[in-house]
């Protein structure tokens, strides 16, 4: 008998890399916050070489709402997301950084307040509050925010947070690129859908070091904001269908 004999309404992505102390933790914190709910939880290993592969294994086995997906080697995080959105059968996706440091209790917030925003509504985005990550890491994330924000005219505070809710056909219409997660408010815009926003409460990470550095990100991301910025002047706007006689496929 399958495990997933229908659909869930929510589909949790994690893309993770090297962080096998933080699973088991992060599956039960979601599991706890989504109880009553419909929902599958689809972790995409991004090629670790420590004992993630491993351990998720082990969970898989003994937690039906768990599946798992793994890249042969490290593609990076956007990439390890899309891989989990387009396998998942939700129609809500949830993402979630895999360290530890979102707390899953905020995704009931996201969730209800996607679904209250009706079709109108492409994304709720967590805002972090209370960093916990070092001086430099926070004074780095806040000037990139800022530039971003003067740039793109996105209106959101922190689009860094992996906490975030959104329609998985509305996803799936995004342009791709390697850092796609960090852009996502100004491109949900660019298809026409509003972007909402949850304030959420940072914490440590529960276990391991951080996968990401200063000087690997800082050119990358200056040409992702130029790319991110040329895509929205060339939408002149976006196509409102108000009849026909073509049927949906």
């Amino acid at each position: 008998m399958t495990p997933f004999p229908t659909a869930p309404d929510i589909s949790v992505i994690v893309p993770v890399r090297n962080e096998a102390g933080n699973i088991e933790p992060l599956i039960r914190e979601i599991e706890r916050a989504l109880a009553g709910r419909s929902f599958e939880i689809v972790y995409v290993d991004d090629g670790s070489s420590d004992g993630t592969p491993a351990e998720l294994a082990r969970l898989a086995a003994a937690m039906p709402f768990l599946r798992t997906l793994r890249h042969a080697t490290s593609c990076g995080q956007s990439c390890a997301v899309r891989t989990g959105v387009r396998a998942a059968r939700g129609a809500l996706i949830v993402t979630i950084d895999g360290d530890g440091q979102n707390d899953p209790a905020y995704m009931p917030a996201l969730v209800d307040a996607l679904v209250a925003g009706g079709e109108a509504m492409g994304m709720i985005a967590g805002q972090r509050l209370g960093r916990k990550d070092t001086g430099f890491k926070r004074w780095q994330s806040r000037t990139a925010n800022r530039v971003r924000g003067w740039v793109l005219r996105d209106g959101t505070r922190d689009t860094g947070c992996g906490l975030k809710a959104i329609r998985r056909d509305v996803y799936l219409a995004l342009p791709y690129f390697d850092a796609l997660h960090r852009f996502m408010p100004a491109l949900v815009k660019r298809e026409g859908f509003d972007v909402g926003h949850v304030d959420v409460v940072d914490r440590p990470r529960l276990s391991g070091t951080s996968n990401y550095g200063f000087l690997d990100r800082l050119w990358v991301g200056i040409l992702d904001l130029i790319g991110v910025w040329w895509l929205i002047r060339r939408r002149r706007r976006v196509p409102v269908v108000i009849g026909g006689t073509a049927d949906a496929r």
